[in-house]
């Protein structure tokens, strides 16, 4: 198996429908992540570029659907499946997305 240059943890956990937090997959990070997975495969990305890889709670929760993108300690909020072809863009050599890339203050409230 190679191993890619960035992979793309997209928080998938469920709480209860009446969790004060909510949850990611509650937001339509599941579909995110299928959506993630089949344009990085499209793009031909998926073989040595980046893996888009479910995950448990990433605890920014407020901020959710959330993706931490490794190794470059980046954390994309409020992520919807209309933003997945930007994401794939930026990496394939673009810029991220400015309205997705959370700020240390939206990581810290959590």
């Amino acid at each position: 198996m190679p191993l890619r240059k960035r992979y793309l943890f997209v928080c998938v956990n469920r709480r209860p429908d009446n969790a004060p937090k909510g949850s990611c997959a509650a937001r339509g990070s599941e579909e995110v992540h299928a959506a993630l997975k089949a344009a990085v495969a499209a793009r031909g990305l998926a073989r040595l570029e980046a893996r888009p890889c479910s995950s448990s709670c990433l605890d920014v929760c407020g901020a959710g659907p959330t993706v931490l993108v490794e190794p470059d300690h980046l954390l994309l909020g409020r992520v919807t499946t209309a933003d997945v072809p930007a994401i794939v863009d930026a990496l394939a050599g673009g810029e991220w997305p400015a309205h997705l890339v959370l700020s240390q203050a939206e990581i810290d409230a959590g």
